[in-house]
């Protein structure tokens, strides 16, 4: 059975429906989806290796290989230079990282951005690029698939000068080995754009995503990618005794196993001769799959997502997670046993990365330019900041003296609260004691039947500081009064007789 129908009577992902009318389907087994690799020679353009070569995939930021043709394209043309200035526009500005971070408005050179996308992958820069030289992205766009077609990519669409995810855009291995060898010859003076360990831009220095680069020895470029949706890409070239080759490895779940089978690839590739019965990228078959599978379950899980490709590199391949994924029956027993995770594959390790060569970048159109952006661009930062924190500290005295204010006016409201609370007992208490007494009462000493009662002092009592009280005088009878005479009685006068009896 050949290995292109083993690869195929593998089903699994659901057919996910695109825009434009097209239906992405990626017939796969949910557990083995063929991941595209394929193995160059860059001389002679045969196959040394290949797996689901023409497949279609979502490319993610190899996609910058194919923005960066299009500018040396443009350059090569006399239509813009690499000293033409690029302008970071508000939408580049807001794209998703991996991104330089530059305001709007900002202006760096063609070949400052070209260097930008090619080690950091800057998403704002690539997307500025498009803008800049197609006058639109939907016009870079054209421009990429026209380019694509012009130089023998059949299987690709192009949307986007990034990679950024899009269900439109998507390519092949092969189409990608045809656009790498399309770098290599057409515009050999930018061999070293490809290679860069690493740039640095002000104080900050940001090492080259690609993990091969210096830990494979002989690897001399070319370009990673990531998405969700497309897995760990790269675009490698790596050269031994004068023999260069093309590695192109797609879907891996990691960067670490990404590059691990790039680099036994690498390996087998140069222990083999692309004989004349090798087949040529152009007499590869076409897919017959009608779209790119989305392989977000298998890399993402539905867990939070990986960080963007952040060219950790390879350390070393650990256990059964170094299987090629869904990997077919190889075309020959190396490779055979590398696809099916051998003992050797297992135990693959790359070496520590080389030290860091990094390369200037910068802003403007020289460093000294650069400076002085940087320079006010800091002074607005800390006159910003400054101001902040002015503004907080305005604020939040002003909360402070609003809440003072607050409390002393719900004080003053208490007290007229409270004077108005008394004022009103005050009102109601005399005429609570007018309501109380009878209209018409009469005093005790109006009755016929009650006698005149006067209450007197009371009486003090001994050792109270006053004298002793008088003894009441002892009963007696009056005397006998004298014959002959009538008895003399005396009228109470006023008040003082009548308490007197």
């Amino acid at each position: 059975m050949s290995s292109s129908l083993l690869r195929r009577v593998t089903v699994g992902f659901a057919a996910l429906t695109g825009l434009l009318g097209t239906s992405l389907i990626g017939i796969q087994a949910a557990s083995a989806v063929t991941a595209p690799i394929l193995v160059v020679d860059v001389d002679s353009g045969k196959v040394i290796y290949s797996q689901a070569p023409t497949d279609p995939w979502y490319p993610a930021s190899i996609t910058k290989l194919m923005t960066t043709y299009v500018a040396l394209d443009l350059v090569r043309q006399g239509k813009v230079s690499l000293d033409s200035m690029v302008t970071i526009s508000a939408a580049a500005a807001s794209e998703p990282p991996s991104k330089m971070g530059f305001k709007p408005g900002t202006q760096l050179t063609l070949d400052n951005a070209l260097k930008i996308i090619m080690v950091k992958s800057a998403n704002d820069i690539a997307y500025a690029i498009g803008e800049n030289l197609g006058g639109s992205i939907e016009g870079f766009a054209d421009q990429m698939n026209e380019t694509a077609q012009r130089i023998g990519m059949r299987d690709s669409r192009w949307t986007n000068p990034n990679g950024l995810p899009d269900p439109r855009q998507w390519t092949s291995a092969r189409d990608m080995a045809v656009l790498a060898r399309a770098l290599i010859r057409d515009f050999p003076d930018s061999h070293d754009l490809f290679s860069i360990s690493a740039i640095q831009f002000g104080r900050a220095v940001m090492a080259n995503h690609n993990g091969l680069l210096g830990r494979y020895p002989g690897a001399d470029g070319m370009k990673t990618g990531f998405i969700c949706s497309g897995g760990f890409n790269v675009v490698a070239t790596a050269s031994r005794n004068g023999r260069r080759v093309i590695t192109i490895v797609m879907g891996q779940p990691s960067p670490r196993e990404r590059d691990v089978k790039a680099a036994d690839l690498f390996d087998y590739a140069f222990t083999q001769s692309a004989g004349w019965t090798s087949p040529t990228l152009d007499a590869l078959p076409a897919s017959s799959l009608g779209g790119p599978p989305d392989i977000r379950p298998y890399v993402c899980g539905g867990k939070k997502p990986p960080p963007i490709d952040d060219g950790a590199g390879a350390v070393s391949a650990p256990g059964s997670a170094a299987q090629l994924i869904g990997g077919s029956v190889a075309n020959s027993p190396a490779l055979a046993m590398a696809a099916f995770s051998s003992p050797a594959l297992r135990a693959r390790t790359l070496p520590p990365r080389a030290p860091l060569q990094p390369i200037a970048v910068w802003i403007g159109r020289n460093p000294a330019e650069g400076q002085q952006i940087l320079a006010a661009q800091e002074s607005e930062q800390k006159t910003a900041a400054a101001n902040t924190r002015a503004a907080r500290l305005e604020a939040a005295k002003a909360k402070r003296e609003a809440a003072l204010q607050a409390a002393k006016q719900a004080r003053e409201a208490r007290l007229e609260q409270v004077k108005a609370a008394n004022a009103a007992k005050a009102a109601a208490k005399p005429a609570a004691k007018v309501a109380a007494k009878p209209a018409h009462g009469l005093p005790r000493s109006a009755s016929a039947y009650t006698s005149v009662e006067t209450p007197g002092m009371p009486e003090a009592k001994p050792g109270k500081g006053l004298s002793k009280p008088v003894a009441k005088p002892a009963a007696h009878k009056a005397p006998a009064k004298p014959e002959g005479k009538k008895a003399e009685v005396k009228k109470p006068q006023g008040k003082k007789a009548a308490a007197e009896e």
